[in-house]
C-alpha cells in the first residue's frame, strides 16, 4: 500500500519513563521512513507532540485533527501537512480513523484508552478490520492486556478479543507488524 496512514493515538504528556518519549520519537521517524502518514490529535505537547516532530523532521506527511476546545490547551500544531479542526472530541476520533489504515496506540492516559476501546469496539462490532496495534514499551499495556483477559475469562467478551489488539515490544516491531498489515 503506497500511501497509507497510520493513525497513532497516544499521551498529551511525557509520562514518567523517558523510554516512552523515545519510542515516540522512534514511532514518528519510522512512520516518514515507510513513507506512511501519520495521522495523531494534532498537539505539540507531550508524546503526541514528539511523534509529529519527529516524523516532519524525518521528512515524513502529518495528519492533525483537533477539536476546536484543544487547540490552546495542547497547542494545536498548525505547521503539519494537514491540519484540521473539529467541533468534538468524537469527531476528531472519527476523522483520525477514516483517515488512516492501521491503528497504534502509545503510552497515554484516559483519552488514549477512550480512542483505544472506541476503536476495538467498532472492530468488535465488525465496522471495520483495521489492525490495532499497542506499542507496549516497557511493558506499559500489560495491566490492560490483562484486563482484557480478565474480560474473556468472565464471558464479557468473546476469545477473539484478544486477536483484535496486538502488542508489540518496540518501534522495530512495530514497524514489522504494520509492514504485513499493509502490504
Amino acid at each position: 500500500m503506497t500511501h497509507a496512514a497510520v493513525c497513532v493515538f497516544c499521551g498529551a504528556r511525557d509520562g514518567h519513563d523517558p523510554a516512552h518519549l523515545d519510542a515516540a520519537d522512534a514511532t514518528g521517524r519510522m512512520l516518514a521512513r515507510e513513507g506512511w502518514e501519520l495521522v495523531y490529535g494534532a498537539g505539540d505537547v507531550g508524546l503526541m507532540g514528539a511523534v509529529a516532530r519527529a516524523a516532519q523532521a524525518a521528512g515524513g506527511r502529518t495528519l492533525g485533527v483537533i477539536p476546536e476546545h484543544l487547540v490552546g490547551l495542547e497547542r494545536g500544531k498548525r505547521d503539519l501537512t494537514r491540519f484540521v479542526v473539529t467541533e468534538t472530541m468524537h469527531e476528531r476520533k472519527k476523522v483520525m480513523f477514516m483517515n488512516s489504515h492501521a491503528i497504534v496506540v502509545l503510552p497515554g492516559g484516559a483519552g488514549s484508552l477512550d480512542e483505544l476501546f472506541e476503536v476495538l469496539t467498532w472492530r468488535q462490532l465488525g465496522l471495520h478490520e483495521k489492525p490495532v496495534f499497542l506499542l507496549n514499551t516497557n511493558g506499559y499495556w500489560d495491566p490492560l492486556m490483562q484486563l482484557i483477559e480478565h474480560v474473556v475469562a468472565h464471558g464479557f467478551a468473546d476469545a477473539r478479543l484478544r486477536e483484535m489488539i496486538q502488542p508489540v515490544a518496540d518501534v522495530h516491531s512495530l514497524g514489522t507488524a504494520l509492514r504485513a498489515a499493509l502490504s
